[in-house]
């Protein structure tokens, strides 16, 4: 089975150029993980994560320590925001680079890739590189193991 069966075919995304805080309104509308970057062609060059926002708001302290089982409550920097200039920031001075597949990906190969690259969403383009889809590891986990029930 190809990818291209089970993707979703409605991909939120963004341009390098929006904000940080319209990036993060974009996550929290489509209650969603991550936005792939596009440019005006719809060819995806970045990616930004859930991840990578809440980053911004997380301690210091955080990546320093080994163990955080000592640490029963943050306290007040549980309601820090970033401050305006940062999520006024555009988008491409924190997008990481986009891993993507084709359509025509078997499912074995796209989810092996996405372990290998630690992704939950994996953007799928077409022949000429454009944002046709996107899959998630329960959307190719799921097909993977539908198939096992016809054997």
């Amino acid at each position: 089975m190809k990818i291209s069966a089970c993707m979703k075919r409605k991909v939120i995304s963004i341009p390098a150029h929006a904000t940080l805080r319209e990036a993060a309104a974009r996550l929290v509308a489509h209650h969603i993980g991550m936005l792939p970057v596009v440019d005006e062609a719809m060819h995806p060059v970045g990616v930004v994560a859930l991840k990578d926002l809440l980053n911004l708001s997380m301690p210091d302290f955080v990546r320093l320590v080994e163990h955080l089982d000592f640490v029963h409550e943050f306290g007040a920097v549980e309601s820090f925001i970033p401050d305006a200039a940062t999520l006024a920031r555009p988008v491409k001075d924190y997008m990481r680079p986009v891993t993507t597949v084709k359509e025509e990906c078997g499912l074995l190969r796209a989810f092996a890739i996405m372990l290998k690259h630690d992704l939950h969403d994996l953007p799928v383009v077409d022949e000429q590189g454009r944002l046709t889809g996107i899959a998630s590891r329960v959307d190719i986990g799921t097909a993977i193991l539908a198939t096992w029930s016809h054997g």
